[in-house]
């Protein structure tokens, strides 16, 4: 035994003099460490119900629940997160995994009742006595379990893109999508706020899987046109993502194209059950007006019910706007060609070069057919009709998309200004832009529109495009008059853009006169809004149909008119957008099979 051994137990007596360290009241004089993990606190005016927290928790204590005063809206399920401290472990993966960061916890571990329901708890929603508390465990944004960096999208250089029409974005590999696809949280909210309501959870969960066939199924249970999709949709899911709170939003619509890519069309009607079509019903034939996103949507889901279907379509190739409006850098037309011809061999017939309403009238397809579809899309321009707007060198953007896709000459000057900030004018800017490098070798179009950049409406990769196209962007600015000397355009004037609406919401942009510019032109562009062609409505017909804001056709939620046989949808309806397009024919569609059924 070392002397140490013996020494030990006598240094006991050290302590005897020594004062005892007690706490009085150790329930309310005791709190957490500044990082203790006690009971949760939620922050609902972050929270998006996103569900993460309940998948994580693998002591299933955690559910998703209504709350009272909570409504759904875009981006928010309206649910909250509700904790049953029987089962919580106080492990924080919860915290750590929330995208928005709005759950944390408290440095509280005191919490007396005799109610064991009290202990199922909604953070948020009653008031507690650590709901204040700044203490407690919170994510280190330093440690992250989900990855917010969406996997790069590989895109041809501005330098080679600007002098041709080829397409831009290169779509996806097997090894890129799967590592997006693993990204999903599966929250739903892009569920909810597509307009189509497509199961985005369910294809994005089958990419990750590798199981592409099953991905095409899904995606044509709500949309029959991925390719188009996948390439120009709007991507409203996306802006809600929950990953988007904290980082880059998943990559829906590339993930979307990168299915529909990787299948050829001639394996469709294998993968999606329809090579053994035969549930005709006899004599019931619908006619469909215009060849755009709703239509050609109709046209597919009535054909897998059964229909005989004809589509009237005035010009010469289908698509609609997404062809005779959309650059085919953005999308190629061989795209709308796949899925135009898989449409086609399910027995939908398409007949171009043929308008409504001159060719043929619309009570002649009334007369020939069960009933009629409209989703004839918005393909006149708008006019500012300032001074000089009548001038034969301002054209509307829409006019010289379609000529660039009908392959007609375009007069390019070496001095463009484009009046206009959607995603329209865009596209017209960087057509020219490609025009004019092509005549003179280099890029002279300038576009300007009344929002300021922060607010376009253009998407921001157009506007981050555009401009590594050479093209000029001078947001902020309302057009004056276009000057006119000797018969030929010289320029637009512009005003500082101070406001857009009034204190009732409506159009009536108020500009500073003491703030001007001048744009140097030779020729001028207008894209400030598209309207609607409804000549093919006899004045018999209008009579008996209700207009509301707008010159819209008021409609059911199925679409369907005043007159029980006619519906209408698309753009002239909702929108302008493709998924929203899409989603009417489908909800025609189904539509216009109850009214048949029906009769």
């Amino acid at each position: 035994m070392s002397l140490k051994d013996i020494l030990s137990p006598l240094r006991v007596w050290e302590r005897a003099a020594q004062k005892p360290w007690t706490i009085k009241d150790p329930i309310n004089d005791r709190p957490g460490a500044d990082n203790y993990r006690g009971f949760h606190k939620n922050d609902f005016s972050k929270c998006i119900g996103c569900g993460t927290c309940e998948e994580i928790c693998q002591n299933d204590s955690i559910d998703i629940v209504p709350v009272a005063g909570q409504e759904t809206v875009e981006g928010d399920s309206g649910l909250r997160p509700m904790i049953d401290y029987g089962r919580c472990c106080w492990c924080a993966l919860c915290v750590d995994v929330c995208p928005t960061g709005s759950l944390t916890m408290s440095n509280d571990y005191t919490w007396i009742s005799d109610n064991p329901e009290d202990y199922r708890f909604i953070p948020g929603a009653t008031e507690t006595k650590w709901q204040d508390s700044e203490a407690g465990y919170k994510r280190s944004p330093d440690m992250q379990i989900l990855n917010y960096e969406r996997v790069g999208m590989s895109e041809v250089e501005p330098g080679e893109r600007s002098r041709s029409f080829m397409e831009i974005v290169k779509g996806y590999n097997k090894e890129q999508a799967i590592l997006e696809a693993q990204r999903c949280v599966e929250c739903g909210l892009c569920v909810a706020t597509c307009p189509a309501h497509m199961d985005i959870p369910g294809y994005i969960a089958a990419v990750r899987d590798d199981n592409l066939d099953n991905a095409l199924r899904i995606l044509y249970e709500t949309n029959p046109m991925p390719e188009i999709c996948g390439r120009i949709c709007t991507h409203k899911c996306e802006t809600v993502c929950a990953l988007h709170n904290n980082g880059e939003p998943l990559a829906i619509r590339w993930l979307k194209r990168y299915i529909a890519d990787q299948i050829p069309s001639d394996k469709y009607k294998e993968i999606l059950g329809t090579e053994h079509l035969t549930d005709e019903k006899p004599g019931r034939k619908v006619a469909i007006i215009g060849a755009g996103p709703a239509g050609l949507s109709a046209g597919y889901y009535l054909a897998i019910m059964g229909y005989k279907t004809t589509i009237f379509e005035a010009l010469p190739e289908p698509g609609g706007m997404t062809r005779y409006g959309i650059p085919e850098y953005r999308l190629p037309y061989d795209q709308i060609d796949k899925d135009v011809e898989y449409l086609k061999s399910l027995g939908v017939q398409v007949q171009y070069n043929t308008r409504v309403g001159e060719d043929v009238s619309l009570e002649a397809l009334h007369g020939d057919f069960d009933a009629v579809f409209a989703g004839t899309g918005l393909h006149l321009g708008r006019s500012t009709r300032v001074p000089g707007s009548d001038h034969s060198r301002v054209y509307f953007a829409t006019d010289l998309l379609r000529e660039v896709t009908l392959g007609q000459e375009i007069d390019v000057a070496e001095n463009i200004v484009v009046i206009g900030g959607g995603n329209v004018a865009m596209d017209i800017t960087r057509t020219l832009a490609r025009l004019q490098n092509k005549k003179y070798g280099k890029v002279q179009v300038l576009a300007t529109c009344l929002e300021a950049e922060e607010d376009m409406p253009a998407d921001l990769e157009e506007i981050i495009e555009a401009r590594e196209e050479k093209a000029l962007i001078d947001p902020g600015w309302g057009p004056v008059n276009i000057e006119i000397k000797d018969g030929k355009i010289t320029g637009l004037h512009v005003a500082e853009c101070l406001s857009i609406f009034d204190e009732n919401g409506k159009f009536n942009p108020e500009f500073d006169e003491s703030s001007k510019k001048f744009f140097k032109a030779d020729m001028i562009v207008e894209s400030i809004g598209q309207g609607m062609d409804m000549s093919y409505l006899s004045e018999e017909i209008k009579s008996k149909l209700k207009f509301g804001r707008g010159n819209r056709v008021e409609v059911t939620e199925e679409f369907q008119s005043d007159l029980k046989w006619l519906f209408v949808g698309g753009d002239i309806i909702e929108g302008p957008d493709v998924i929203h397009g899409i989603a009417n024919g489908y909800r025609a569609a189904k539509g216009i099979d109850r009214f048949l059924t029906q009769k």
